[in-house]
């Protein structure tokens, strides 16, 4: 070490240190994640994600569709047309059809937060009282169109909840399923007087006034989960983002969004 000051060797060693230890506490590498979303967690989603891009260094590619259904952006569409994916997000059943298929890891499978179904109307108009059953019964009735999802909100309101609150027959010719869009969407552009979706789903859409949920006897909880495809190039990295989205840390975050988190 001739030639070289101890208070020099000390400041290079010094930086060495640092140096070492700043690469230790960055990711060993970075990956580029894609990940497939269904509408109803899209909201946490998209709260949550820059928080994990920047504690992971991963970057995260979505591309979004519904968890079940006919459309071709459908995630078991997707998956079935042998799209890449690290990570589905979707409803927790459809999810389950996918690990009986074998397209998805049983032992990656986190359940992630519950959606309940509510109602809107246009911003403007009145908002009806849909906090018990027959105030929701007679709001329906007075609407003179209603919308619904293609996922599974709107298959239990046209299977199960018209046929519950006795009106079946007269919601037919003017409740129509909506494809692809979201319903709130569709109540904003003035389309259709009332929608049904899930919560996280209408709270995001500007022009629409929320009415509630729908009330608690009549609810159908979807449970949204995430799993890893079978062929996901980057299985470890993708369930590090699930397990991520379902920590107790997030919960506020997951619950400012319309969803109720399974853990506090």
């Amino acid at each position: 070490m001739k030639g070289i000051s101890t208070r020099r060797l000390l400041s290079a060693l010094g930086a060495g240190i640092v140096l070492t230890a700043t690469l230790a506490a960055a990711p060993a590498s970075a990956e580029n994640l894609n990940v497939m979303n269904s509408g109803g967690f899209t909201a946490a989603y998209k709260l949550l994600l820059p928080k994990f891009e920047a504690a992971s260094g991963d970057h995260v590619d979505t591309a979004w569709g519904p968890s079940m259904g006919k459309a071709p952006e459908a995630i078991p569409n997707r998956l079935a047309r042998g799209e890449s994916a690290d990570v589905v997000i979707m409803v927790g059943y459809a999810l389950d059809d996918l690990i009986k298929a074998g397209k998805v890891r049983a032992d990656s499978r986190v359940d992630l937060a519950d959606s309940r179904i509510g109602v809107v109307v246009k911003a403007g108009e009145v908002v009806p009282d849909v906090s018990t059953p027959e105030k929701l019964k007679a709001a329906l009735l007075a609407a003179k169109s209603v919308a619904y999802s293609d996922s599974a909100s709107g298959v239990y309101v046209e299977r199960e909840l018209f046929k519950k609150l006795g009106i079946a027959e007269q919601m037919q010719g003017k409740a129509v399923m909506v494809q692809k869009t979201p319903v709130a969407e569709k109540v904003a552009a003035g389309d259709y007087a009332l929608g049904l979706q899930q919560v996280s789903e209408l709270l995001p859409v500007k022009g629409i006034a929320f009415a509630g949920k729908i009330p608690e006897s009549l609810q159908s909880v979807t449970r949204f989960a995430g799993g890893v495809p079978v062929s996901a190039p980057h299985p470890e990295e993708g369930k590090k983002l699930l397990t991520y989205m379902a920590a107790p840390s997030v919960a506020k975050d997951v619950e400012s969004t319309g969803l109720d988190p399974l853990t506090h």
